[in-house]
């Protein structure tokens, strides 16, 4: 393959989880990465050399997305890399337990301003870069819907991206495609205990988590099906369904 034709693709929050997923599928597709991450060099390193390992070109870039400044000085980094931008994921996020009778300004300002504003700015100077074809998904979660009292923050900047992810499909079609990938249960985190974790999965009707690479091949769907835009891919073991 030779370098005019690879295309790019920036996947946000792309050290670990599912961000390191989707980059890794992208490269096994064929795909040059730049690989963002935020304090997690030693995992995105990793994850640079295991892209590597595909034989395409990957570049790291440390940002803070929640400043203005940082999210500039990304797309700098992504105007001097020789390959067109064709897909954009924004799959950075933060998710924190709060009661949201006591949530403070900061703490709602910090998360909408990654979880909902940082997709918003992402896709309007990806779209400015990006030619005929170009595709951007954005990741929400099955959860967005449901009234999770313990992550208020969360499921509303989530259910909000959802909506973006609407409005941003219509104004930039027929140029660009924009889409949505909402994950249930996939990898157990930090912030629940292993009980907890286990009762979650146990009211699945499928009864077990869903897989990285289920949730990846809603990304190849969204990668190779053109005639898609403005949708959301729910893909959750039938959380939605409870």
């Amino acid at each position: 393959m030779s370098d005019e034709i690879i295309p790019l693709a920036l996947v946000t929050g792309a050290a670990h989880r599912l961000g390191r997923a989707f980059a890794l599928y992208l490269a096994r597709s064929g795909f040059a990465i730049l690989l963002h991450y935020h304090r997690s060099q030693e995992k995105a390193e990793q994850t640079a050399k295991d892209i590597g390992s595909f034989g395409v070109p990957v570049y790291l870039h440390g940002a803070d997305l929640t400043d203005q400044a940082d999210v500039q000085s990304l797309f700098e980094s992504l105007d001097s890399i020789p390959y067109k931008l064709k897909v954009l994921v924004n799959s950075a996020a933060i998710m924190k337990r709060a009661d949201i009778r006591k949530i403070s300004v900061t703490d709602w300002d910090t998360t909408f301003a990654l979880n909902l504003r940082t997709p918003f700015l992402l896709a309007q100077q990806a779209a400015e870069r990006m030619t005929v074809g170009g595709l951007i998904v954005n990741i929400t979660d099955a959860g967005a819907q449901k009234a999770w009292n313990d992550y208020p923050t969360y499921v509303v900047s989530k259910s909000a991206l959802k909506t973006l992810t609407r409005v941003l499909a219509k104004a930039y079609a027929p140029k660009i495609r924009v889409n949505a990938i909402a994950p249930g249960l996939v990898l157990p985190s930090e912030i629940i205990t292993h009980e907890e974790w286990n009762s979650l999965v146990d009211r699945l009707p499928l009864k077990r988590p869903v897989s990285e690479d289920e949730v990846t091949a809603a990304l190849n769907y969204l990668v190779k099906n053109e005639a898609i835009t403005g949708q959301v891919i729910v893909v959750d073991g039938g959380y939605s369904l409870i």
